[in-house]
Formats: C-alpha cells, structure tokens, sequence
C-alpha cells in the first residue's frame, strides 16, 4: 500500500470519530452530524484510494442503520434506483456494439469522410470518438481509439517538422478532449451525469429525462468540441499541410479488414437506434399506458432484446451472452448506489437544512459569480480525484447551496456535474487522459499547458451557458 492510501485508511475512520464525539453544532441535530460523519470518512477513503472506490460506496449500509439515520431497507433501496438500471441498460449496449466491431466501424468511417489533411483527421478523431463517449465508457472509447491514432501518428509524415512534432501530441490530447466531451452530452455517457440526476430526485424531487439533458448539453459538447479543435489546431499545435497517401490509405486498408457490415452488425445497430429514438420520443408521446415507462426501462428493453436475437440460430448463439454480460462494470454501478444514499441522507437527517443556514451569508453573490467560481472549483479538484467521487461528494453540498442563494438547484448542481468531467490538465485526471498518456507521444508539462487553458475555456463556456439557458 502506498503512503497516501495508508495515510487514508486510518485518517478516514478517525475523523469520522471525532465528529460524532465533538458537541454538536449549533442547529444540527444527532442525524445530521452522523452523515456528516459518514461524508467525511467516504471523502477521504475516495480521495486517497484508501479502499476500492464500489467498497467504500457500500458503507452507508452500515453505517446509517447503526448511527440511527435510516434503515437498512430505506438505505439499501438507493442502490436500486431507476437510474442505475437506465445506466446498466446502456453498459449492456454498449458491450454489444464492442464485441462485434460496430464502434470500431463508425470511427473508422468518420475519419476516412472527414479527414484529408492533419487538422481534418484530428477532427475526424474528435468526432467519432465523442459521439462514441456519449453512448460508450469514455475509457472504453479512448482505448478503441488509441492504436488507431498511433497507426496514423506512424504514417503521418509531412515536409514541415515543426509540423509533424505538432501533429502527434494533438491527436493523442484530441482523443482524450473528445472522449471526456462526448460523455457530457447524453444522461448516460459519464458517470456524473447519472449521479446528479439521482441526487437531484433524491433532494428536490427533480426528474431529469434523456431528452431533457440531451437538449441541454448536446449543444454545449458541440461547443466544446469546436473550441478543443480549434484550440488544438490553430493555437496549442498550428497545423496546415495536406495529408499523405499513407494516412488515407490505411484507414481504408483497416475498414477493408472489417468488411461489409454483418448482419449482428446490423442488428446490434438497429436495438440502439430503437432504444436512441425511444429515449427521445418518450416525453413527446403523450399516451396514457406508456406514461409509467421510464428512460430505464427503454434501456432495459433494449439490453433483453440483445440477449434474445440470435447471431446464429443453428449454434444457439445471440447478439449478447452472459459471459459477456458479467465483465461489466460493477463498480460503477454500487458507486452510483452509494452516491444516492449519501444524497438521501443529506435530505432526510436535516443536514442539508443545516448547511443551508450555514451558508445564508451568500446570498448577496451575483449568481453568475458563484457558477463560474463552481465550475472552476470542481474542474481543478477533478485534477487530482476521481470525477465520480468527486460530483458524488459535491453535488449534495451545490444543492444546498442553491438552496441557500434561493436560485434553482440545477443552477448549480449541473455546472458541477459537468465540470467533473471537463479536467484536462494532467493524466490521474480522467481515465482517456491516462490512456492517451499511455501511447508514448505526450509527456506530463504537455498534457498541462494544453490542459490548464482547456480547463479555463470549459469554465467560461459552461458558466455561459448554464447562465443564458436556464437549464431544465
């Protein structure tokens, strides 16, 4: 064990301690202070690793039922909530679209239409691995997209060798930029995203639906994927020469090697379109016996019907089997129960009106002040945690603090959740950072004085929008 998980796995457990044993603050009552307790030790077992991240999620059904917060069965309930099988569903999908080559096939499509020079080719990088990130794992994605980025950094030479030095660190931050961005843009494409929707039900009652996000955000990835491009292109590694035989060639020789498209291709393709529309049409049809189906349970129809439809009927094979189904990521999942039952027990111990009497001196703030200052606090402290465990440790305190300004929690729960996406700077950061960092073509001063000036333009363009939207 490392010093900084050594140091957290006893810090944790003794400052969780020390509140329960200190008097209690003024206005909290027993409850409150007990998850404030529980908030603290999952803080720091998150942040320094002290624990895998799905175990620590598990305290609270532990420790609520015996600190007199709630029972097990009110605790445990959180853990099943709707979100998580909406989420699940999409996972499902997604393996589908692995294991038969179709995400492989839409990259390398995009790509081969819309690049022709070196900055055309990181764009089609940009794209196709964003759209991906918003239905796939950013990481899944990010490793898909690597050694198809380092085959064309091999063939990509150019004349100019400032501009081939350039080319290179581009498209491995390209990759990483667009797998982070494209996750922001649908409920399902970053864990964040899934765990404000979770804490904003459990705290206010507010329901967010897949087409309801997908018409905030999507606009703003768009944004930001053009400010990353151009950012990268014209700014951080100016490029402008033309593309080489080799480059266009091999794209091409690797979409010959796929084929034509199959039929479980095919077939894969046509549940995520279904289940795609679905999500969108849903708050449009105004049908009285479709009005208790939820986004989850389109997702769900659509993960059953992969384990249904059969890839070939003769060998009793199917689109999708359980030995598939079982490398899921699980932890994801228990780490989005863990984060609902804190955000349930925010609201039920009084904590939350505890923290809103707290922070009644902010009223006065412009609002405009305290999204941008939100904004840029949890993309800077994304750079060195996770950004699951950091909206899930966040979020509940934003909406408390909405509470306190007398402004609409989304006002500030979403910026948040948004930039715990958004870090850019440093490898530990997200997992695409890692990955990218991973192919050899970048090294750590690199990836930050790209990162900290994409880091800042997030902040204004999230502050900005999040402003004039009024989102949700």
């Amino acid at each position: 064990m490392g010093r900084r998980p050594a140091i957290g796995l006893f810090l944790g457990p003794l400052l969780f301690a020390l509140i329960l044993l200190l008097p209690l603050p003024e206005g909290m009552g027993v409850e409150a202070r007990a998850v404030a307790a529980v908030v603290v030790l999952m803080a720091i077992w998150w942040i320094s690793e002290a624990l895998p991240m799905a175990v620590t999620a598990l305290a609270p059904i532990v420790l609520f039922p015996l600190l007199g917060v709630m029972s097990t069965a009110q605790t445990t309930a959180s853990y099943a909530n709707h979100l998580i099988y909406l989420f699940l569903g999409g996972f499902l999908i997604a393996m589908a679209m692995q294991k038969w080559d179709l995400h492989r096939r839409i990259a390398l499509l995009t790509i081969a239409l819309v690049g022709s020079n070196p900055s055309r080719i990181i764009l089609g990088f940009m794209l196709s691995t964003a759209f991906l990130s918003m239905w796939i794992s950013n990481t899944a994605t990010a490793m898909m997209m690597l050694p198809i980025g380092l085959a064309v950094i091999s063939s990509q030479q150019t004349e100019n060798a400032r501009e081939s030095s350039h080319f290179a660190p581009a498209l491995m931050l390209s990759i990483a930029y667009s797998a982070s961005i494209g996750g922001v843009a649908t409920l399902i494409g970053t864990p964040p995203n899934a765990i404000l929707a979770g804490v904003l039900e459990n705290m206010s009652g507010t329901t967010i639906g897949f087409a309801d996000w997908l018409l905030f955000a999507f606009p703003l990835a768009v944004v930001m994927l053009a400010l990353a491009w151009l950012y990268l292109t014209r700014i951080a590694y100016p490029m402008h020469g033309v593309a080489t035989n080799q480059t266009r060639d091999l794209i091409h020789d690797q979409l010959r090697e796929l084929g034509p498209l199959s039929r479980q291709e095919a077939m894969v393709l046509g549940v995520f379109l279904s289940v795609a529309i679905g999500w969108i049409l849903r708050g449009l049809l105004d049908i009285d016996w479709l009005k208790g189906v939820s986004d989850a349970s389109i997702a769900m129809a659509g993960a059953i019907a992969l384990f249904m439809l059969p890839s070939n009927w003769r060998k009793g094979e199917f689109l999708l089997d359980w030995q598939s189904a079982v490398k899921l990521p699980w932890e994801i999942i228990i780490l989005f129960g863990g984060g609902f039952t804190l955000a349930s027990g925010f609201a039920d111990s009084g904590l939350t009106t505890w923290v809103v009497n707290q922070l009644g001196g902010l009223h006065d703030v412009p609002v405009w002040v305290l999204v941008l200052a939100v904004t840029l606090l949890v993309i800077f402290l994304t750079e060195v945690t996770s950004n699951t465990a950091t909206a899930t440790i966040v979020l509940p305190v934003m909406g408390a603090l909405a509470a306190a300004m007398e402004v609409a929690p989304t006002l500030l729960m979403i910026p948040a959740a948004i930039a715990a996406s958004f870090a850019f700077m440093l490898p530990v950061a997200t997992p695409p950072n890692a990955i990218v960092f991973s192919g050899g073509h970048l090294t750590v001063p690199q990836m930050a004085r790209a990162g900290v000036w994409m880091n800042l333009i997030a902040t204004v363009a999230v502050t900005i929008l999040v402003l004039i939207s009024s989102p949700l």
